[in-house]
C-alpha cells in the first residue's frame, strides 16, 4: 500500500484484506478466525463493537472513540465478505436514498 493512497482505495485494500483471510486461511490471522467461527459469531462482534463505540461517544476521549470506530468499521467489513456482500452495494443504497 502506498502512503498516498486515497482513504477510499484503503478501504478497498482493506476489503481485499479480509477477502484474502476468508479464502486463504491462517493460523495467526484474527480475520481467518472469524471466518471460522462463522457468521454468528462475526455478526455477535460487530453487534460488540456498535456497542463499544456508542459507549465511547459519550465520553470525550478522541483516541477511544476513533479506536472503536474502526473496530466496528472493520467487523461490519468481515460481515459484510461474509454476506458475500460488498460495500459498493451498500453505497448503492446510499446513493438511492440521497437522490429520494
Amino acid at each position: 500500500m502506498e502512503k498516498d493512497q486515497s482513504d477510499i482505495e484503503f478501504l478497498n485494500y482493506l476489503v481485499e484484506i479480509i477477502k484474502d483471510r476468508k479464502n486463504n486461511p491462517n493460523q495467526q490471522s484474527y480475520t481467518a478466525s472469524l471466518f471460522k467461527k462463522g457468521l454468528n459469531k462475526i455478526a455477535q462482534k460487530v453487534g460488540e463493537e456498535a456497542v463499544e463505540l456508542v459507549i465511547e461517544a459519550k465520553d470525550d476521549n478522541k483516541d477511544l472513540f476513533l479506536g472503536e470506530a474502526a473496530d466496528l468499521i472493520f467487523h461490519y467489513l468481515v460481515l459484510l465478505e461474509a454476506k458475500q456482500y460488498s460495500l459498493n452495494e451498500v453505497i448503492e443504497v446510499l446513493k438511492k436514498r440521497h437522490q429520494e
